[in-house]
């Protein structure tokens, strides 16, 4: 068997959701576990947070499982109706909808339902990708009250530059412009707004990242915010090559040994997940100690630097990310953020998950 696997610490998620709470104070919990709760598994990750108000994902089928796991609170859709067939699903388990577009308003006004749903709709303050302009909001609140298919309103936004210097000013001044004569449940807060901005700490928090143990932002790390990593990708060393000054290692030969070099081969490349554009001299943790990887990565393995490692071996263990290396620290180090590359593991085929607790 590949010796590669992600482990999965749900005391960590545990941990992660008494802090997400700590910071939100007042605020229900909406968690959000879209795309396989990041790549960690969406039913053993809602069995770990059961205690949450609120769980957001995207699709019925994610809804389907997560009232099989026993979760009886919120479940909220968050681009709502992809179709009118949808809507006696919805009813069916009890899901709450967000509206954003005038289709998903007429879907919910073709039909008689015996158990009115609550919506949650969606204002565009400026992030311009979901939602309703903030000049149609009265009307749309006043056919919602009118609708008979409707039981309770929450007004939504989302923000664009929580994690960036911007902030939040522009957008969350807006959607207070055009909430603030209304007497209903909000929800603005990501997990950047969260952590950073307590004004925006409403009846609704929408935590993502935070949960899974890595950082929305770049210049504040996890380890700051005082999360712990969930998951761990764990692989060992397959093969050892011992090379000579100015050979090469790798695929289009973009790495050039400086001087004679031991190098570790690890049963991991960009088709379990691991991102492809990953610099040489990306942190990877190897034996016990902290390396470097070289040289570009492949679809099965990648290259580190053993110079330094004279006990690693065949055989030898290699976390890619985990408690040891960031997955964040590994996302700087190639372009992208750390969603990415956890959501990887979850559309990779071949990287089992394994839970531990503890």
């Amino acid at each position: 068997m590949r010796p590669i696997k992600a482990y999965i610490n749900l005391s960590a998620l545990t941990f992660n959701l008494q802090v997400v709470k700590k910071i939100a104070k007042n605020s229900k919990i909406m968690a959000v576990l879209k795309a396989n709760a990041y790549g960690h598994g969406l039913v053993e990750t809602v069995k770990a947070i059961k205690s949450v108000e609120g769980i957001a994902i995207l699709t019925i089928e994610e809804a389907v499982k997560i009232r099989k796991a026993g979760f009886k609170n919120t479940i909220l859709l968050l681009e709502g109706l992809f179709g009118a067939e949808d809507i006696h699903e919805v009813e069916k388990l009890n899901l709450n909808l967000a509206l954003h577009n005038d289709q998903q308003i007429e879907y919910l006004n073709e039909v008689t339902l015996k158990n009115p749903i609550n919506v949650h709709l969606k204002i565009n303050t400026g992030m311009n990708r979901l939602g309703f302009p903030p000049d149609q909001v009265d009307y749309l609140i006043e056919n919602l009250n009118a609708n008979p298919n409707v039981s309770g309103i929450t007004l939504m936004t989302h923000f664009a530059t929580a994690d960036e210097k911007e902030g939040i000013t522009k957008q969350l001044d807006c959607f207070n412009r055009v909430t603030n004569n209304y007497n209903f449940s909000s929800s603005v807060a990501n997990s950047a707004a969260l952590y950073k901005f307590p004004e925006a700490r409403l009846d609704w928090v929408r935590p993502g990242i935070l949960l899974y143990g890595a950082s929305p932002f770049d210049d504040i790390s996890a380890k700051k915010i005082a999360v712990k990593p969930v998951m761990s990708l764990i692989s060992k060393i397959i093969a050892i090559q011992n090379i000579k000054k100015a050979q090469a290692v790798g695929y289009g030969n973009n790495f050039i040994a400086k001087e004679d070099m031991r190098i570790g081969i690890v049963a991991c490349g960009y088709g379990d997940g691991y991102p492809r554009h990953a610099k040489t001299g990306t942190p990877i943790f190897v034996h016990n100690k902290i390396t470097k990887t070289i040289g570009r990565v492949s679809m099965d393995m990648l290259y580190v630097d053993l110079s330094e490692i004279d006990k690693a071996e065949i055989g030898s263990k290699v976390e890619m990310w985990g408690s040891h290396i960031s997955v964040d620290e590994v996302a700087k180090n190639s372009g992208t953020v750390g969603y990415e590359l956890l959501c990887n593991i979850s559309a990779s085929t071949r990287v089992p998950l394994e839970y531990v607790d503890g």
